[in-house]
């Protein structure tokens, strides 16, 4: 009986495929579990008790993007030296509290320089937010990127972000700008779903009119999401999310 010479190729090329991913997925938890294991160590120097930093997403998965919990009966200083100390381990990306219920400023002199459109940049550039097919509806694949996505814009909040969506070339521009737009929109109230401030977000779609530099504007790479800071408030805004931090919006 023939053989296709195709199928062990095939099923080769899967095998070394899910053992890249994972590999990605045990280098990511592994990280978490290191930043995880240094965050604590840094609260409990920094002298603060009942305080955890967790660096996992809503959905479970592995992030450098802490989320803090408990402290409930620290004051608003105790909880913002808790969180500052988390915000200085090599490798955070950002910290925020799951609890909003109190408010603290926090002060600007121990604030690292905002680089959160830097991590979604790095999110994105190995995977992109998709869509079912001719829809703006996310694909459910995509949803655990979009709660990465959250995580990695809360050191931005109080500022204007936009959420900018492009298309190829294919079809009609009026088309494409329609649903370049419709799915800019879809991802935007996606974040506000996930506790992003509304009034931080603008959506746009820009059709096929931005191409990505060296590739066709008829090419399918072109479909995708992208997030810019286009306005920062007049504060200088901190990396870290204290509980209640007050959101400046400038229209």
């Amino acid at each position: 009986m023939l053989r296709n010479p195709l199928v062990p190729t095939l099923s080769g090329a899967l095998f070394v495929a899910l053992l890249a991913l994972a590999a990605a997925q045990l280098s990511a938890g592994d990280i978490a579990a290191r930043l995880s294991r240094q965050a604590n160590d840094a609260i409990a120097q920094a002298g603060i008790r009942g305080v955890e930093a967790h660096f996992v997403t809503l959905s479970g998965a592995p992030t450098r993007h802490a989320r803090l919990t408990g402290g409930e009966r620290l004051d608003d200083a105790a909880r913002d030296r808790a969180a500052r100390a988390v915000a200085e381990v090599p490798g955070v990306g950002g910290v925020h509290w799951r609890d909003s219920s109190r408010g603290s400023q926090g002060s600007a002199e121990a604030a690292r320089p905002l680089n959160c459109q830097e991590d979604v940049e790095a999110l994105l550039r190995t995977r992109t937010i998709r869509f079912e097919e001719g829809s703006a509806r996310i694909d459910a694949a995509s949803r655990e990127l979009v709660d990465e996505v959250a995580d990695a814009l809360r050191p931005c909040l109080g500022s204007i972000i936009a959420v900018t969506g492009h298309s190829d070339a294919a079809g009609p521009e009026t088309d494409n700008v329609a649903l370049s737009y419709a799915r800019a929109e879809a991802v935007r109230l996606a974040l506000v779903a996930r506790g992003i401030p509304a009034d931080g977000l603008r959506a746009r779609g820009v059709g096929s009119s931005a191409p990505v530099e060296g590739l066709d504007p008829a090419d399918p790479a072109n479909r995708r999401i992208e997030f810019s800071v286009i306005e920062a408030v007049p504060l200088n805004p901190t990396p870290v999310d204290p509980p209640g931090t007050r959101v400046t919006v400038t229209r």
